[in-house]
């Protein structure tokens, strides 16, 4: 009797080969199926994707969508220009802004406007103001307000570099030999400090900038604060450079301005001393100045006392003569 054997196919067990450890990010081995591993190569491949390039130009930047956005700073706050297809078309719109936000200090990425190269576009964007540039660029209209816009030579629309925005005018300092000393500081007086340039409870101080004559002129930052040792408001730094360029002497007048439009922008401007011989002299007492006399009055006062004290001097030898012969 022949004896058959019978293999039961469910309960046999196969030993089929474990899949390899890998190593994670995390420093830990786990398991992982060669799908699984097709997976994370994905993922890594999307995020390689995202990283976004840098841009070649100032104030340009990347977007997700493959364009480019313009951008500008102004006091500490960013200002959104608008999104372009080039990127050289966002770095004009920058340059565009710069011109018209900071003037002859505007750092560009292609060489700026100039009387020479296009004084009817110059014309044209100083003669806007910042919000309506930065709408333009937004709305991308910029093109065709310029385009439209009346010639230089246009008799109702004279060039509008030549005139100066309207202002108010806030009040005149006359420098003493201490603002345009070695202290690197200009002391505004307190009516005119807390009526123009009040400070926030518990702010130690301010960047103000002040654009020089008219509209595009340089731009000078200073740094706003109050000083507790001396109790005084003070401009300080950048005074210095501005006192060396204009050459400011003690007497010389600063004048503060600002205009009348929303912007509120501040204006500064330098007033040589007047009258003969060298200006006029202030003699201070405790801070407060008391006397302001011309050059040519002091000088005159000082020969005058001069030539009386020689006329004693003469009168008194006469006499002792006299009483000598006697």
């Amino acid at each position: 009797m022949e004896t058959t054997s019978c293999i039961d196919s469910s309960s046999t067990t196969i030993d089929l080969p474990s899949p390899p450890l890998q190593r994670m990010s995390s420093g830990v081995s786990a398991v992982t199926s060669p799908g699984a591993t097709t997976i994370s190569s994905e993922h890594s491949t999307e995020a390689e994707s995202k990283k976004l390039p840098s841009s070649q130009y100032k104030g340009v930047v990347p977007q997700p969508n493959g364009r480019w956005g313009a951008q500008i700073y102004e006091k500490h706050r960013r200002v959104w220009l608008g999104t372009f297809n080039l990127e050289q078309d966002a770095a004009r719109a920058y340059d565009l802004a710069a011109q018209r936000f900071r003037g002859r200090d505007a750092i560009t990425n292609f060489p700026p406007l100039s009387l020479s190269s296009d004084p009817h576009q110059l014309s044209f964007l100083l003669s806007r103001s910042k919000a309506e540039v930065v709408d333009m660029l937004r709305k991308h209209t910029y093109l065709d307000e310029l385009r439209h816009s009346p010639p230089l030579s246009s008799p109702n629309h004279p060039p509008i570099l030549s005139t100066k925005p309207a202002r108010e005018h806030l009040f005149d300092k006359a420098v003493t030999p201490s603002d345009v000393g070695k202290l690197n500081r200009l002391v505004i007086p307190k009516q005119h400090a807390e009526k123009h340039f009040p400070l926030s409870d518990g702010a130690k101080g301010v960047l103000l900038n002040f654009e020089e004559g008219g509209a595009g002129g340089k731009v000078w930052r200073f740094r706003y604060s109050y000083w507790n040792s001396s109790q005084s408001y003070v401009l300080t730094k950048g005074w210095s450079r501005f006192v060396k360029e204009k050459g400011l002497v003690a007497g010389d007048l600063v004048g503060f301005y600002r205009s009348k439009g929303e912007e509120r922008q501040l204006y500064i401007e330098c007033k040589p001393r007047s009258g003969e011989g060298g200006g006029v002299q202030m003699l201070r007492l405790f801070g407060v100045n008391i006397v302001k006399a011309s050059a040519a009055a002091v000088v005159g006062s000082l020969n005058l006392n001069r030539k009386r004290s020689l006329e004693g001097i003469e009168v008194g030898l006469f006499k002792k003569q006299c009483v000598g012969g006697l």
